[in-house]
């Protein structure tokens, strides 16, 4: 479904600012109230993993800097790293043209998959061979 508001600003100048808490109460979360996230490296701009969050966990992630989830799993919040370690510092957030999906631009610290791998998109399909291969750390 088409936004309105973002539609309304997509020819807008570049450099253009806009009210943050206009942009964020026009985003367009789905029926659970989540969002896609896509978290990549600011530096390699390595597409890192994909995740959810809800309007609070955006909310930790602005007022922190430090990238907080909602685990669909556990129902709960879930800050990058809690058990783990291995944090996600936000750089840079970004909002998708349509307002439904969210890029976060992170300083990872250590691997961002729970594999241990550096991100969690390590199988690649050979639509050729229909096969496919682990070719990740």
């Amino acid at each position: 479904m088409e936004n309105r508001y973002f539609r309304s600003i997509e020819n807008s100048a570049k450099g253009t600012e806009f009210p943050l808490d206009t942009l964020l109460a026009e985003l367009s979360f789905n029926r659970d109230g989540l969002l896609p996230v896509i978290a990549q490296d600011h530096v390699s701009r390595e597409v890192l993993m994909m995740a959810w969050m809800n309007r609070e966990a955006l909310e930790h992630t602005l007022a922190s800097g430090n990238v907080t989830y909602w685990s669909r799993s556990r129902a709960q919040l879930w800050r990058k790293g809690e058990t783990s370690g291995n944090h996600q510092r936000l750089v840079k957030l970004r909002i998708d043209c349509d307002g439904d999906t969210l890029l976060c631009d992170v300083e990872q610290v250590g691997p961002a998959c729970h594999t241990g791998r550096s991100n969690c998109f390590y199988l690649s399909v050979d639509r050729h061979r229909n096969s496919v291969t682990l070719d990740g750390e």
